[in-house]
């Protein structure tokens, strides 16, 4: 059985890469309500500055760059911390489906039906690993 990427770098001594780990750090503290209330603050902050800024275009264009830039940031990284925990998720799975063809090969040795089941479960898990 092919593995995925998510048990690939499981099994690396050196552990995740470091892009990896800097999203893992991300996605810990943007999953938590003080991050909430640091956005909070910022646009209490941002509400505030309206007189320093030279003129009302000028002061909404700043939020607008600053939160498109926030947002697809934010975008990409949790993308990306969702792909590798559907990819995990998957690996439990085929690795479940495995162990339960096995033991369903073993007992199929009277039975036509439980052959036919073993040999469909094996041809799922197999597309499942190629997509």
């Amino acid at each position: 059985m092919e593995q995925n990427p998510a048990a690939e770098s499981r099994h690396t001594t050196s552990g995740p890469p470091p892009f990896e780990r800097f999203v893992d750090a991300i996605n810990l503290r943007i999953s938590r309500a003080p991050f909430f209330g640091v956005i909070v603050v910022a646009l209490a902050l941002w509400a505030l500055s309206k007189p320093l800024w030279g003129s009302t275009t000028k002061w909404e264009l700043g939020l607008h760059t600053g939160s498109a830039i926030l947002s697809l940031l934010l975008l990409v990284l949790l993308e990306n911390a969702g792909r590798r925990g559907q990819e995990a998720a998957q690996e439990k799975l085929n690795v479940i489906a495995e162990a339960l063809s096995d033991l369903m090969a073993h007992q199929a040795e009277d039975s036509a039906d439980l052959q036919a089941s073993v040999r469909r479960l094996r041809e799922a898990v197999g597309l499942e690993e190629r997509h």
